[in-house]
């Protein structure tokens, strides 16, 4: 008996966590699954929910549309709202804080109407060689051929027509943020400007929350966090931000992230 009713006051008292908005959702866009998770104020998850997809060759690029992107959005949200009424009773209608983060880099790119001039092209399009190879040579930095502004500069190279028309482009994240909030901003990880990760960067719309949540349920005014690149959120996860730490992922693609004493002070192509 006391073991269930312990139980009950557990799930009591994080349904008061619900209701008083104690909670920050996270969602993040994968290569193969789009993971929606709700914790506490002590960082424990309370609910989940997914969805899975996966890139198709268009034009012979890697693309995802953009009907799978929001649809995906929308699915799992839904699984993890459900989650939250299944085991604690309470229809979300708020929450305190919401981040997103998506596969890093990739182009997005839109023109003066907000109108997406080609299919989103994934970091996993790797035909930016020739803008990576002028662009590392001309900042004396590595830039890799999945860096946003490489799909950018080799479509420039290319001479491909939608070049004249683009007025912004940005990663998956920022996109998804972009539309949220009506802000267009990026992370520290994906921008080239510095931008403060705990600075808030807008606010969930009306149009933002009927996005996310078709069903009418949740509220907009949700602070949102600046979106970034998995790979920035891969580091805060496993806590590996300090100085002479570092971190493996082994997702889609394989890599390390090391977080070094000084700045490199020559090109290192072999650097991503």
């Amino acid at each position: 008996m006391a073991a269930t009713d312990n139980a009950a006051e557990q799930v009591a008292h994080i349904a008061e966590k619900i209701r008083a908005g104690k909670t920050t959702l996270g969602i993040e866009f994968g290569s193969t699954r789009i993971k929606a998770v709700l914790i506490d104020d002590n960082f424990q998850t309370i609910a989940s929910g997914d969805y899975s997809w996966a890139s198709h060759l268009e034009d012979g690029l890697w693309s995802y549309t953009t009907e799978e992107i929001w649809g995906g959005l929308q699915s799992a949200y839904a699984s993890m709202a459900n989650d939250v009424e299944t085991a604690y009773g309470e229809k979300l209608t708020h929450v305190g804080h919401i981040g997103f983060s998506a596969m890093m880099h990739g182009y997005l790119a839109f023109d003066e109407a907000g109108e997406l001039l080609v299919p989103f092209r994934t970091w996993q399009n790797t035909n930016t060689s020739e803008a990576h190879k002028k662009l590392s040579e001309l900042f004396q930095y590595n830039i890799p051929e999945r860096w946003s502004i490489a799909h950018l500069y080799q479509a420039v190279l290319n001479k491909e027509e939608h070049v004249s028309k683009v007025a912004y482009f940005t990663t998956l994240a920022g996109y998804v943020h972009w539309k949220l909030t009506g802000k267009k901003v990026l992370g520290v990880g994906d921008a080239m400007d510095k931008f403060k990760a705990q600075k808030k960067a807008g606010e969930l719309t009306e149009e933002g929350a009927k996005l996310l949540d078709p069903s009418g349920a949740l509220k907009p005014g949700i602070v949102l966090a600046p979106p970034e690149g998995d790979a920035g959120t891969g580091m805060v996860a496993t806590n590996s931000v300090r100085v002479r730490t570092g971190n493996v992922s082994a997702g889609t693609s394989i890599f390390a992230m090391v977080v070094l004493e000084h700045k490199l002070k020559a090109l290192h192509p072999e650097v991503d």
